[in-house]
């Protein structure tokens, strides 16, 4: 079982979020990711080495970026996005993985 964190970052993604998406996003990192964090399945994968993170979390539109660290099993959200055709936009800007 891993302990799950959230940057500021991350934080002040999902609060910019309606209250609906945000419950909805963070029920998903809970039964996603804090049991098995590091499996790849249809909506996790791990990423192309970026400055953002190592895997992704696919909910709907929306797309949660995080770090597994299995010796202190702990994961570490970096950045909640949201997924808008084929660009995508963290912290309210566009972002190119």
């Amino acid at each position: 079982m891993y302990d799950l964190g959230l940057t500021p970052e991350a934080f002040d993604d999902l609060e910019s979020s309606r209250r609906f998406d945000r419950s909805r996003v963070l029920q998903a990192i809970s039964e996603q990711l804090q049991h098995d964090a590091s499996t790849e399945t249809r909506n996790r994968k791990r990423l192309r080495p970026n400055a953002l993170a190592e895997w992704e979390l696919r909910i709907g539109k929306f797309r949660v970026f995080y770090d597994v660290d299995e010796h202190a099993a702990t994961v570490k959200i970096e950045a909640v996005g949201v997924k808008e055709g084929s660009k995508l936009f963290i912290h309210g800007e566009e972002y190119e993985l």
